[in-house]
């Protein structure tokens, strides 16, 4: 494949991510604590150039002292319907990489991009137990079909 139709094959697979991240307001995030695996549902908000999945989380939460103790984490996004059909047409993203808490010199872009998909959480993240997190994305594992697999590296 020529370096032009790689170039368009990975714009075109952005633009179908933004467009699922768009829809889909919740995720998965995986997590883990001495060798085992926990797994959370929240809701997440992708920035524009997909190397940040934002999402928020109570300080008192399991999700937070893991990531406390291992930032290493990853968040499935899918646009299942429980049909059978799900098995041709489903996407499912595997998000990879490393969460680290926001402070208050980076908030500014979460508090855009989370609030305008999820401005019904302005309260819980607003209040003073509430961190702020990114997910830094590695590398996007993209599933269709059932078993076509495409990745997608975005932060070296």
């Amino acid at each position: 494949m020529d370096r032009k139709a790689k170039e368009s094959d990975e714009k075109s697979l952005k633009h179908e991510l933004l467009a699922l991240f768009r829809h889909q307001r919740l995720g998965v995030l995986s997590t883990n604590a001495e060798d085992q695996p926990y797994a959370s549902l929240v809701a997440f908000a992708a920035g524009p150039d997909l190397k940040c999945l934002y999402f928020a989380t109570s300080r008192a939460t399991r999700k937070y002292a893991n990531l406390s103790g291992n930032p290493n984490a990853a968040m499935l996004i899918d646009n299942r319907s429980n049909e059978a059909a799900d098995f041709r047409q489903a996407i499912a993203v595997t998000a990879s990489g490393t969460v680290e808490e926001l402070g208050s010199q980076n908030k500014d872009a979460f508090m855009e991009y989370y609030l305008s998909k999820h401005p019904n959480l302005l309260e819980f993240i607003n209040a003073p137990a509430t961190a702020a997190m990114c997910l830094w994305v590695r590398t996007y594992y993209v599933v269709s079909r059932f078993q076509n697999v495409i990745e997608l590296r975005v932060n070296p």
